[in-house]
């Protein structure tokens, strides 16, 4: 297969308020060439609907008809999503002419996993018609439902690409990659067959919604309020004690799973230094999980940015952690580039979703193609 230039899109739960853009020009299997890489901030009257949106998703709960701010911030982002794509390709010297197609993940805004005798649900508010019909490129999106309604957890995603990126190094098991967006998640592979992906925990979003609720930020920066702080260890035990933690994997999270609340009567600093810790020692307990356990973690995601994160997986999670830079990766750029990447897997019909990864019953394509 010849690789051709694809174009990613993510924009993530914690909604930063910026839309990840990343050009790869890849065959599905392997990367050619890491193209072009931008954030492209939203306008703020659409960062204040997915806000209202994700509030609303959350009342809504899959039950009866879609609130009907959904299909107002659908055609909000999308708009805004294919805009982004085109200043992209051509501030490159591209043109839409020269892109195979175009991923489009769209904006998360519930995720269930599958219980016992029920079947998982997710859902992603994206238009791909429409952003075909903007761009006059093909545009795969809807990654997640196929996968769902088989019975697997639509998520985590992300594990064929990070194997990708893992070939690269060639390693075999003793390096991982690690997510830090909203949720947690971490891929293993063991350079041969056994490719594993799943959530670990919370990662920054309980955190960042502990700040902004006590006007404090939208985010610890640099982990300062956490240094600041003594970690409740009395706290900490009985939330590592959580059911999900000791589960095998495959198992997957919404962004509201684990909660702001963990923290609650803590004043700042100690409720930063705890919620911070739990994410480290939740990383730990999910690294337990797999064949053989990791000795390093390339970092990826916001949360990399966060010292204290990044110290206490030494210290709680017992693993060495170094950001994706450190290997040559673009730590911001990882998850766009792997919906680029995905949407060549779409295109030529190769599984997206594995049972090692999110459950399903068989490797699945998924995805849906607006062409």
């Amino acid at each position: 297969m010849q690789p051709i230039w694809s174009v990613g899109l993510m924009t993530g739960t914690v909604l930063d308020g910026n839309i990840d853009v990343a050009l790869l020009k890849t065959d599905g299997e392997t990367v050619e060439t890491f193209g072009a890489y931008t954030l492209a901030p939203y306008p703020q009257a659409i960062r204040d609907t997915l806000e209202a949106t994700l509030a609303e998703a959350r009342k809504w709960n899959f039950e009866g008809t879609d609130p009907a701010i959904f299909a107002r911030a659908e055609e909000m982002l999308t708009r805004a999503q294919s805009a982004a794509v085109r200043e992209l390709v051509e501030s490159s010297g591209l043109s839409m002419a020269d892109i195979g197609v175009v991923g489009f993940h769209g904006q998360s805004v519930l995720h269930r996993a599958p219980q016992p005798g029920r079947i998982g649900a997710t859902r992603q508010l994206g238009d791909g018609s429409l952003m075909h019909e903007l761009l006059g490129v093909p545009v795969a999106y809807d990654f997640r439902s196929a996968d769902v309604r088989a019975g697997g957890q639509g998520a985590p995603l992300a594990g064929i690409y990070h194997q990708a990126l893992l070939r690269g190094l060639g390693t075999h098991g003793e390096v991982a990659v690690l997510n830090l967006g909203g949720v947690a998640n971490v891929t293993y592979w063991d350079g041969g067959d056994t490719l594993i992906a799943f959530d670990t925990g919370p990662a920054n979003a309980p955190l960042n919604d502990f700040m902004k609720e006590r006007g404090l930020g939208s985010m610890d920066r640099d982990g300062a309020l956490a240094r600041s702080g003594t970690v409740d260890e009395a706290r900490l035990s009985t939330l590592l004690e959580h059911p999900y933690l000791s589960a095998p994997p495959p198992k997957s999270l919404d962004r509201f799973d684990f909660t702001s609340a963990m923290a609650e009567g803590l004043d700042p600093a100690t409720g930063a230094a705890t919620l911070t810790a739990f994410t480290a020692a939740a990383v730990g307990k999910g690294l337990d999980h797999l064949p053989t356990r990791p000795t390093k973690l390339v970092v990826c995601g916001g949360g990399r940015h966060n010292p204290m994160i990044m110290e206490m997986l030494k210290t709680r999670a017992d693993v060495d952690a170094v950001p994706a830079e450190a290997v040559g990766w673009r730590g911001d750029a990882i998850e766009a580039e792997c919906f680029a990447f995905l949407a060549v897997r779409v295109l030529r019909g190769l599984p997206i979703s594995f049972p090692t990864t999110t459950g399903a019953p068989k490797p699945m394509t998924g995805g849906q193609l607006a062409a």
